[in-house]
């Protein structure tokens, strides 16, 4: 069986210090042109692989993000640690992934007492902002020993946000559906205590507002965002606003049982109701008839919020003040046969 190659072998095969090799890996300024190209070339030759275990001694820090998250059965939470694999990947940095037993949980000190155990160099907390799963980010935060950035919430003062801009997000659709002709459109929410599914509310009333469409209590019904609360809530909807012409669902699963229902009632997609969706699921384009729907870039989102939180650790290292910043990125509507 052949050993693993070590730093001792490409140091005597270049005729070089092992000091050298390392100032080499580690793209030191202070080597000779033809010695870093001559070490290289070993490099390359003999396969040598740089230990991460012993990157992180020599240069004191771990290159491991702790990720938080919570809901990895749903569509987006997914999409959202694919996105951070792949740019954590990318530079160099290995996971330690906690996954909450709800969106709810608030006993979240021992979950960063173990990260900071580990030695991660940063976290990134991939949980939506869902009811009171926030009390403890005042008192805890400051005092975090490495920098932590936040995913999916409001923005609050002194915190690193990246997130989607729902609130937009939602009104376009809305406009969408008002400049198609609907002056009677319906909503279908995600669950309340969720700050993305009020600000999708808060877009879609916002459009009816500027168009000066009627909105009030009637008008909308509330979801879980599994396709079959969908169903319950597009019932209840169709007897409460029974001439609504349009319907924004907060998200593309639910808008499933829509098209299913509206279908069993013999509404016409989109003469009789157009519907639109949110979130932008593959599946959406192979729908009957193809759902209009807004698209959020999640793998986008955690690309981002690995890119900002190596930004922070890199910061904290050379002792640079680090300005806390909100990143909403913009999502866009994708315009199909059900509007």
């Amino acid at each position: 069986m052949k050993n693993r190659i070590t730093i001792v072998d490409v140091a005597d095969e270049a005729g070089v210090s092992k000091q050298t090799v390392s100032r080499v890996l580690n793209n030191r300024p202070d080597v000779a042109i033809e010695t870093r190209q001559r070490v290289l070339e070993v490099i390359e030759r003999l396969g040598y692989k740089p230990s991460a275990v012993a990157r992180s001694l020599t240069r004191q820090r771990s290159f491991t993000l702790g990720i938080v998250t919570a809901g990895l059965k749903y569509i987006g939470p997914s999409q959202t640690l694919n996105g951070i694999a792949d740019k954590a990947e990318e530079l160099g940095y290995a996971l330690l992934l906690t996954e909450l037993p709800s969106f709810e949980t608030k006993d979240i000190q021992p979950i960063i007492d173990s990260l900071i155990t580990r030695q991660v160099d940063g976290i990134i907390w991939a949980v939506q902002e869902a009811g009171e799963n926030r009390a403890w980010v005042e008192d805890q935060v400051i005092n975090l020993p490495v920098p932590i950035i936040f995913l999916t919430m409001a923005e609050r003062e002194n915190l690193t946000i990246v997130a989607v801009d729902n609130f937009s997000g939602a009104k376009m659709a809305t406009q969408h559906l008002i400049e198609r002709g609907c002056r009677k459109v319906g909503h279908i929410t995600g669950p309340l205590d969720w700050w993305e599914s009020r600000q999708r509310k808060a877009g879609w009333e916002a459009a009816l507002k500027e168009a000066g469409c009627k909105n009030s209590y009637p008008h909308w019904a509330e979801g879980n965002w599994s396709s079959r609360s969908g169903a319950a809530a597009f019932e209840t909807l169709l007897n409460k606003y029974p001439d609504m012409d349009g319907v924004f669902v907060a998200n593309d699963q639910m808008a499933v049982s829509v098209l299913q229902i509206a279908h069993q009632r013999n509404l016409r997609i989109p003469q009789d109701l157009a519907v639109v969706g949110f979130d932008g699921i593959a599946e959406a384009a192979y729908f009957w008839p193809a759902l209009t729907t807004v698209s959020q870039n999640l793998q986008e989102l955690g690309r981002i919020a690995v890119k900002e939180i190596v930004s922070m650790i890199d910061s904290r290292r050379e002792e640079r003040e680090i300005e806390p910043i909100s990143i909403l990125l913009q999502p866009e509507l994708i315009v199909r046969q059900s509007s």
